[in-house]
């Protein structure tokens, strides 16, 4: 199934300061900001997960730039999102709006990104993670991780990927601001 700006919603995962730095890709910054951006010019809802910020830090500043003020950030010691009640009825809610589809980028993949993906598919969405924007501490990690979630049932794919099916066609201004974020 294609993904639809429309019946979609992104969700980025714990990229906060004080772990991002031991993840063994940094690209997982620009691709975040690249479908946090694309998110906003197509009006679809952006969900920022913190996994506990005292200690592990906000997410980092590109991230919470390209965000501003148009989406929820959310925080949680769970290591799957639809393990924190506040988290659950966001995206359920989401849901209920007609908005199935959950476009997922973040940290670490085979911890809470992996979790929450399955979670999600078990609770009847459909999960889209997004394999350029997600890492692990180990590029090994990551590889199982992806692995894992196709066998799950999620879809895997890349930012450029979304960013194109969320716009659907070309000609339109939307899709002149975005080709900008994937030249």
């Amino acid at each position: 199934m294609l993904l639809a700006h429309d019946k979609s919603q992104l969700l980025i995962i714990d990229v906060q300061e004080k772990l991002l730095p031991a993840m063994s890709d940094q690209r997982v910054v620009e691709r975040c900001v690249r479908l946090v951006r694309a998110a906003r010019t197509l009006d679809v809802p952006i969900t920022l997960s913190e996994q506990y910020p005292q200690g592990l830090g906000p997410t980092v500043a590109p991230i919470r730039e390209a965000l501003g003020y148009a989406g929820s950030v959310m925080e949680k010691v769970e290591f799957s999102c639809l393990k924190n009640g506040a988290l659950r009825e966001r995206l359920h809610e989401l849901r209920r709006q007609g908005r199935p589809q959950v476009i997922i980028g973040g940290i670490e993949a085979h911890v809470c990104v992996a979790q929450t993906a399955i979670d999600l598919e078990e609770q009847g969405f459909e999960a889209f993670v997004v394999a350029d924007a997600v890492a692990s501490r180990t590029k090994a990690s990551r590889r199982l991780a992806l692995a894992r979630l196709l066998k799950s049932g999620a879809d895997v794919v890349d930012s450029e990927m979304v960013v194109f099916e969320l716009l659907g066609k070309a000609g339109t201004p939307e899709f002149k601001e975005l080709l900008a974020l994937v030249k």
